[in-house]
């Protein structure tokens, strides 16, 4: 039972930081050393990539349909097993995260993105995550091209792209943009104001798991798409998509999009008006499960050529459609799951979605 408690613990992101880490972190050290070694302060400056250790939360790995053993691919569990980085420049986490060889890479500070809009070229086998609530990625982000895989993006505030006003449709900026890779874990993040997508899952991006990340003041949020194949499996869960216009998430021709425990919220009164929520486009199979929606119009919709079963969540003070029809799939024929009670949704994803201190530390 203790093992099962941990375990679930862990998936919610909190990490597993023991009382020396703890005593650690109080004391201002950043660098751990996992082989029982004393902890050490983080002694390099700026412009410096210091090596270190992996702590636990570097063990963590993903669930959902980011964890299914296929293409070759045994689950996600990103850079585990290389080496551990800390960076603080924008050239050190390029030199990194592009490297062939497998690394954990923290991010120490906020990097911001020269030029603007640059979206970094993510190679297979990272772990690129924040350190505690430090992490940020400033005006760019990253790119995920064909063929990459096992890849974690964790932990980190990704922002600040737009130009002019919030809903910036001028620029193909995204936070997160993924084209024909498999197995990617995003989670923990805090993505907003970018000027195109926060995160586009684009030309049969599978296996992948989105959880416990916030997608903030923005026009589109999360498409997915880009393609007349429907191949893609994708796991969407314990995300908070506040004061988001559209795409909440977009599933167009997904095979498998499974959507639970999420909290839709658009606030009255603001200039950031929500035109839909979940949305079912074209051949996609959706199951969606106890998530809550708020003030949202249009909540849940679909076509007529997609499939779309829901069961168990909360409508408050929505308006416009709110559908469903056909048969899906069964999720936990895929991989094993727990569904929170939907009206517990809002005070469980406000207090645990978005980057969390005990990660990426110790």
């Amino acid at each position: 039972m203790e093992a099962e408690r941990q375990k679930a613990w862990r998936s919610r992101g909190w990490g597993r930081l023991g009382l020396t880490a703890g005593l650690a972190l109080a004391l201002g050290a950043t660098v751990g050393l996992s082989d029982g070694g004393a902890f050490a302060p983080d002694r390099g400056g700026p412009g410096t990539a210091v090596a270190m250790d992996a702590a636990a939360w570097a063990d963590d790995v993903a669930d959902g349909f980011a964890s299914v053993n296929a293409l070759g691919q045994n689950g996600t569990y990103g850079g585990r097993g290389g080496t551990t980085v800390t960076v603080r420049t924008l050239a050190d986490l390029e030199k990194y995260a592009t490297a062939a060889e497998p690394y954990v890479i923290v991010v120490a500070g906020a990097i911001t993105m020269d030029p603007k809009g640059k979206e970094i070229k993510v190679a297979s086998n990272k772990t690129i995550v924040g350190s505690g609530t430090a992490g940020q990625i400033v005006g760019g982000g990253f790119f995920l091209g064909q063929g990459v895989h096992n890849v974690i993006i964790r932990n980190l505030t990704i922002r600040d792209s737009y130009e002019g006003t919030w809903n910036d449709k001028d620029h193909d900026w995204d936070g997160i943009q993924m084209d024909g890779a498999h197995h990617v874990w995003i989670d923990h993040n805090d993505l907003r104001h970018m000027a195109d997508g926060l995160i586009d899952s684009r030309k049969d991006t599978t296996y992948l798991t989105v959880s416990w990340n916030r997608l903030e003041q923005h026009n589109k949020a999360f498409g997915i798409g880009w393609t007349e194949n429907t191949t893609a499996d994708i796991t969407i869960h314990h995300n908070w998509f506040h004061e988001t216009e559209q795409r909440n998430p977009s599933t167009d021709n997904v095979a498998h999009a499974h959507l639970y425990n999420n909290y839709l919220q658009d606030d009255p009164g603001t200039s950031i008006n929500s035109s839909y929520g979940n949305y079912a486009r074209g051949n996609t199979k959706m199951v969606l499960e106890n998530s809550y929606f708020e003030g949202m119009k249009n909540p849940v919709i679909k076509d007529a050529t997609a499939s779309l079963v829901q069961r168990g969540s909360v409508f408050a003070n929505t308006s416009g459609r709110n559908e469903s029809g056909g048969t899906a799939f069964d999720p936990k024929s895929y991989y094993p799951y727990t569904l929170d009670p939907a009206a517990q949704v809002p005070s469980i994803v406000k207090s645990r979605s978005g980057p969390s201190s005990a990660i990426g530390t110790g």
